[in-house]
């Protein structure tokens, strides 16, 4: 069956699950994004079964070119349950409580976890409970047990957030957690979080506030009933300590067996008032939470060189935390859990993390202690540091098997993937995939283990394309874009509305707060986040909300939050990221690359500027698609005329500059000596002269493989991807990474790790080379929003027998499977119901077996293609002296 076409659809809603309901006929090829068909208002709480089911058309081939046309219909779906949050303000029937006495504080100043709780009785009429509902959040982080069992599979709640804006609530199903009738006990622990901890270098707490707090709605149901059974955070609440005697972010937890009696517990309470939180605030979930997705066991455990503790390898580098599978031990014992992503000397390194302690302790009672894990924090590791824990001990001795490592991100659903014949290449793209999972935690972080967990705004500009195809990052990416604009339009006297921070959420101020960071810089990248990312999620997904609910904060940037100079690009005396970590930028200023950076953000203003005139004529906004097209073409004169020399030649001369001109299309193009073609010589020469090796830094990397692609280079992309000389995609990889580095030289090759102060092994940005491989290995790539139509253009390389792309798309899974066997070229493609490939073969014979005749553009269905494929000159040479690469 091939070329399935929706013609109508139903949708079937009902209050249970048992009966179809209300069936609405819609006639429509949509079968994304549909409207609600229904125009009864749904309230709080409400709740609706819906299932579908569709009408189509599709035609079937005899094998003799002799094509017949049927009609289909499916049968209905499974039911889906639709139920609604609390909507009104008047929902919430409870207040935000914390306590009446000044925060209590750990040793070392933070925030002490405390634990509020409270008894309540349920009892119904029948004893049946119906539903059961907690909705909850907190100032802080939190955890929750109902009748001493944990509620939900939650970590971190509510996340990471502008708190001063906005705070999210979760809702968890507590009906099976209830006893009825009969006493039950709620307990809400809460730990500082990133509400409260020193969450940078600054060692700054409480940015959000001094105290933290609990706001919960407890709400039990009997079948029938139009009131719930009602407990909600108030005074009559009673707090006490927890086991926890400190908990932060960066630093880890401390964790003291004796204090998890009862009784003990008790003995340091607190009294209990309302700290009112306004309800317009409260958001209903819009992302999936931070779960633990995976568990690693050990693969190694040595002594360390000096022999003073164990180090414990789980082969993979991740953000996460340790458990504890089982450990007893004397009384008083204390046991120091530290992380550290890669080993020196037979040494964890440490250096790297600068101040976070990233350290976990658990001081012993005597008891048996089990599946034990740190409950408010995580950590960036592969390595884990025990001391006071030995395999030697006699009661319970370390092994391998005693702690296992938990994955913790983001729960997103992966939609994209691929592989291919050589073992290297897949494992810089499985890097590049542990790197966007470690960093899209609550928020998209540019690494999960130093000092520095932040939303760097232009480390995700750069990753974004990469991560959106392998993953479905629209809820969490959606949720940070709203922080985005309400921290961006947060002015004061230190800074102008409109002016996008360098990360979100904000929470590193230097004026007004402290003095402890830095104010939102105007800057170009970073920046443009406000316009790139948001347009990078409708071109994924084709939903407008995207950019209707962003375009104010676009037209903010553009009209406030760029220094322009008098030509109306960027002021050159605003100081620029630029094409960050240049490889041959100074080693601590890591800004002053080959690439001038206002060049770099020049280029982005004007690709903004494009893209924010399109969303303009997407939202019926013709005065202002009008307006910004026209600076958009005026801008680009005036970038011809700072940045094209008499000779035509583009300044500056480097990869990145030359990849950016040639990717956002900033050069003229007229007959076969074009400045375009001239440009693309250009860079074939700059790659070649430097064998094959980086020049490029966070931005021209994602920009250098498709340009050289795209201007008939593929040949040159594919001699960088196989270098493993420094710098490179595969040194990396020859030291034994597991995921990005933030540098091409994290580690030198002697083993020991680079002496910068910027030296992350779990940094997302360099990954984006993974998007080529999706679009340009395996040929992959959308042609309309949201992957209705898309593009099939393998440019396949004789160094790969085979290379396997799969994308989750809304309409269904796409497939392609290419092999290369001497000179014959085949491909398997699968295209999904209702969608359209459009298909460029590596040849111009262009041959299927569906009917042998040639094909272009084909609907759903599975095809089998074949052509001849000439490999351009290979290895292509690079441009050395007669003596080869010397070092002088």
């Amino acid at each position: 069956m091939h070329n399935w076409i929706q013609t109508a659809y139903d949708v079937a809603i009902s209050s249970n699950s048992t009966e179809l309901g209300q069936v609405f006929r819609v006639e429509s090829e949509d079968n994304v994004l549909v409207p609600w068909p229904n125009s009864e208002p749904l309230n709080s709480r409400a709740r609706r079964f819906v299932r579908v089911r569709c009408y189509g058309k599709y035609s079937l081939f005899d094998g003799r070119d002799n094509v017949s046309d049927h009609e289909s219909v499916t049968e209905w779906s499974a039911s889906s349950l639709l139920e609604i949050a609390l909507l009104r303000n008047g929902d919430w029937k409870g207040s935000m409580i914390t306590v009446s006495e000044p925060w209590p504080l750990s040793p070392d100043h933070s925030a002490r976890p405390l634990c509020f709780h409270k008894r309540f009785h349920v009892s119904l009429k029948d004893g049946t409970i119906d539903r059961g509902r907690l909705y909850a959040t907190s100032h802080g982080v939190y955890s929750v047990r109902i009748n001493g069992r944990k509620v939900g599979d939650h970590c971190l709640a509510p996340g990471f957030q502008s708190y001063h804006k906005r705070l999210h609530y979760q809702i968890y199903d507590i009906k099976d957690l209830l006893v009825t009738p009969g006493w039950n006990k709620i307990e809400i622990d809460v730990a500082a979080g990133w509400f409260a901890s020193a969450t940078s270098w600054a060692r700054k707490r409480f940015i959000y506030g001094q105290k933290l707090g609990v706001l919960t709605q407890l709400e039990v149901w009997a079948a029938g009933s139009t009131l719930p059974i009602l407990v909600t955070t108030d005074p009559s609440w009673s707090v006490s300590n927890t086991p926890l005697v400190s908990s932060e972010i960066l630093d880890g937890e401390i964790f003291d067996q004796s204090l998890s009696v009862d009784s003990k517990l008790d003995d340091a309470k607190f009294s209990v008032r309302e700290s009112p939180v306004a309800v317009s605030r409260l958001i209903s979930p819009e992302a999936p939470p931070v779960r633990v997705v995976e568990r690693l066991e050990a693969k190694d455990m040595f002594r360390s060189r000096s022999g003073s503790a164990v180090i414990v390898d789980f082969g993979q580098n991740i953000a996460g935390r340790i458990c504890v599978r089982r450990l007893q031990k004397p009384a008083g014992s204390k046991i120091i859990f530290r992380h550290a992503e890669v080993i020196q000397d037979g040494e964890i390194m440490c250096r790297p993390l600068r101040t976070a302690k990233a350290r976990d302790v658990i001081i012993c009672d005597g008891r048996e202690l089990l599946d034990w894990h740190p409950h408010h924090t995580f950590h960036g590791f592969r390595y884990v540091e025990i001391v006071g824990w030995d395999p030697d001990d006699q009661i319970c001795p370390l092994t391998k098997a005693s702690i296992v490592a938990e994955v913790m991100h983001t729960d997103m659903l992966r939609t994209g993937w691929f592989s291919c014949s050589n073992d290297e290449v897949n494992r810089l793209h499985e890097n590049s995939l542990h790197s966007i999972k470690s960093n899209f935690l609550s928020v998209p972080t540019e690494c999960p283990s130093r000092d520095e967990r932040f939303g760097w705004t232009g480390d995700l500009n750069i990753i974004a394309p990469t991560a959106n195809f392998l993953y479905d990052t629209a809820g969490m990416l959606g949720n940070w874009l709203q922080d985005l604009y309400l921290d961006q339009m947060e002015g004061t006297e230190y800074w102008r509305q409109g002016v996008v921070p360098l990360f979100i959420p904000n929470s590193l101020l230097r004026n007004g707060d402290g003095g402890h960071g830095w104010d939102p810089m105007p800057n170009g990248v970073w920046g443009d986040a406000a316009v790139m990312v948001p347009w990078g999620l409708y071109r994924m997904s084709g939903d407008v909300s995207f950019l209707s609910r962003q375009y104010d904060s676009m037209v903010q940037y553009l009209e406030n939050g760029v220094t322009r100079g008098q030509d109306g690009l960027w002021d050159p005396e605003q100081w620029q990221f630029g094409d960050w970590l240049d490889p041959r930028a100074p080693q601590n200023d890591s800004g002053r690359g080959t690439t001038d950076g206002t060049f770099v953000a020049d280029c982005f203003l004007i690709a903004s500027t494009q893209i924010v005139a399109e969303v303009a004529a997407k939202l019926a906004k013709p005065e202002d698609s009008s307006r910004f097209k026209d600076t958009a073409l005026r801008l680009v004169h005036v970038w011809r005329d700072k940045y094209l020399t008499a000779a035509s030649l583009v300044v500056p001369d480097t990869a990145t500059a030359l990849s950016l001109a040639l990717s956002f299309d900033l050069l003229p193009e007229c007959g076969d000596n074009s400045i375009k073609a001239q440009a693309a010589a250009r860079l074939f020469r700059l790659v070649r002269l430097n064998d094959f090796k980086l020049t490029t830094g966070f931005v021209g990397s994602a920009f250098l493989s498709r340009a050289l692609t795209q201007s008939g280079g593929v040949e040159l992309a594919y001699a960088m991807l196989f270098q493993k000389k420094c710098p490179s995609y595969l040194y990396p990889i020859t030291m034994g990474a597991t995921t990005t580095w933030e540098r091409w030289d994290s580690m030198l090759p002697d083993g020991t790790v680079n002496p910068g102060s910027m030296t992350s092994f779990n940094h997302h940005a360099l990954g984006s080379i993974a998007n080529w491989m999706h679009a340009d290995v395996g040929g992959l790539e959308a042609i309309e929003p949201g992957w209705k139509v898309f593009k099939v253009k393998p440019q396949p390389n004789k160094e790969l027998s085979w290379a396997d792309t799969a994308f989750e798309s809304r309409y269904g899974r796409i497939e392609i499977r290419w092999t290369l066997e001497k000179d014959l070229f085949r491909m398997r493609l699968r295209v999904p119901p209702n969608s359209t490939a459009v298909i460029s073969l590596p040849s111009d014979s262009r041959e299927s077996e569906v009917g042998k005749r040639e094909v272009q553009i084909v609907g759903s269905g599975e095809y089998d293609f074949e052509c001849r494929f000439v490999q351009a000159q290979w290895p292509p040479k690079a441009l050395l002296p007669p003596w080869g690469r010397a070092e002088f």
